[in-house]
């Protein structure tokens, strides 16, 4: 079993992260970890935040000469800002008279922090429910994305729209085809060329102008996106008890994303409106068992069926608005216009970003599970034994020569 644990707040000094379970001899550099950063920091419609930002992970531990040892692997990721935010952030005794937040903003985590957690001011709230949290987990999932990459598994992610604009050319249909030579990697490539990793040049345009009006009325936006992972075996995840459904794992990570609104597999809610004959996948066999189409996005009964696994999320629009909707003070209850707190505008692209990572560690958890292993090496000779023998043991017990 794998797990990490990511500490620290939005202005707080660093951001941390424990990573347990990966096995030894796993290469991995730095560079490989702040590329994946970088790219969840793009995205056109981003805030100053970004522009003070430049994320760089630092490896503390767990890792020797660019492999894995087998021990826990710790991460930290400094915040550039905290200079600024001594003062209102220190972990020692107050000195100065510091301004409490009492104003919340709705569509955050304000007003159910400090219900919760008993606080006289809203910063605390703010500070570890923000989005900034997700900055550690792309570090950490990069370790397992790089992990994946051993067994040819590669994880990709598109938007598919932002303020309800959607392309002309509908490139779902084409992740549910079943196509053979399809990688997932390429998705990725593609979309990062754009500003607003989008596939279509006109999409991008029509995007851009969405957005700049929504900056010059003070308002946000959200969006959907495509996450999908390509190479995969047979067999990750199971139907035996409720919490090992790969599925549910895949669906439990993209919820806990900020913002993150809703999640499907596959076709998901068009199933809903579709036939039976139209919604599942026809096997067949050509050389080895397969099916027709991916409806099912890769999944099904909870298992792993070889095929892109292909997950699609809506993310809302960012709650802090330049031109705010009403709140109330909580010092005196009177009505008044909600915070401002510095933000962005739109953060669709980086959500498919933190999208990748999340869905690489889900799957780097189910690989582990299903062939262990104290090395890599270990862990690859159970994974080609497994695959290898996988269409001998089915013909086998079904007396196939």
């Amino acid at each position: 079993m794998i797990r990490f644990l990511t500490a620290g707040e939005s202005h707080g000094k660093a951001l941390t992260a424990i990573i347990e379970g990966f096995p030894s001899n796993l290469p991995i550099t730095n560079e490989y970890i702040n590329s994946h950063l970088a790219r969840r920091q793009g995205g056109y419609g981003r805030g100053l935040r970004m522009k003070i930002e430049t994320d760089k992970a630092e490896i503390l531990s767990g890792i020797r000469f660019q492999k894995t040892l087998g021990s826990p692997i710790s991460l930290m990721i400094r915040n550039s800002d905290w200079e600024n935010w001594i003062e209102k952030m220190s972990p020692e005794n107050k000195k100065g008279r510091v301004e409490k937040i009492t104003i919340p903003r709705p569509g955050h985590a304000d007003l159910v922090g400090v219900s919760k957690y008993n606080f006289d001011d809203i910063r605390n709230s703010i500070e570890r429910s923000s989005a900034r949290e997700t900055a550690a987990r792309v570090a950490v999932g990069s370790i397992a994305r790089r992990l994946l990459e051993e067994f040819g598994i590669t994880i990709g992610s598109f938007v598919e729209s932002i303020g309800g604009i959607y392309p002309k050319k509908n490139f779902v249909n084409e992740l549910f085809d079943n196509k053979k030579d399809f990688d997932a990697c390429e998705i990725s490539e593609a979309a990062d060329k754009s500003q607003v990793r989008v596939l279509e040049k006109d999409h991008e345009e029509k995007i851009i102008r969405k957005i700049k009006l929504a900056k010059k009325r003070g308002d946000t936006l959200g969006g959907t996106f495509y996450v999908a992972a390509s190479g995969l075996p047979v067999g990750l995840g199971s139907f035996v008890h409720f919490d090992t459904k790969l599925d549910a794992d895949i669906a439990h990570v993209f919820m806990s994303i900020n913002a993150v609104k809703g999640v499907e597999i596959g076709t998901g809610f068009a199933c809903a409106d579709a036939f039976g004959s139209a919604s599942h996948d026809e096997i067949i066999y050509n050389k080895n068992i397969s099916r027709k189409t991916n409806r099912a996005g890769g999944i099904e009964g909870g298992v792993s069926t070889g095929l892109p696994i292909i997950v699609r999320a809506v993310m809302k629009p960012i709650a802090t608005l330049m031109s705010p909707i009403a709140s109330i003070d909580l010092t005196n209850f009177n009505a008044v216009d909600a915070r401002r707190e510095r933000s962005d505008f739109v953060a669709v692209p980086a959500c498919a970003v933190i999208g990748e990572s999340m869905l690489a560690w889900v799957l780097a958890k189910y690989l582990l599970l299903k062939f262990g292993g104290d090395s890599l090496e270990e862990t690859k000779d159970n994974y080609n034994s497994y695959c290898k023998k996988l269409e001998t043991r089915i013909r086998k017990n079904f007396k196939l020569k």
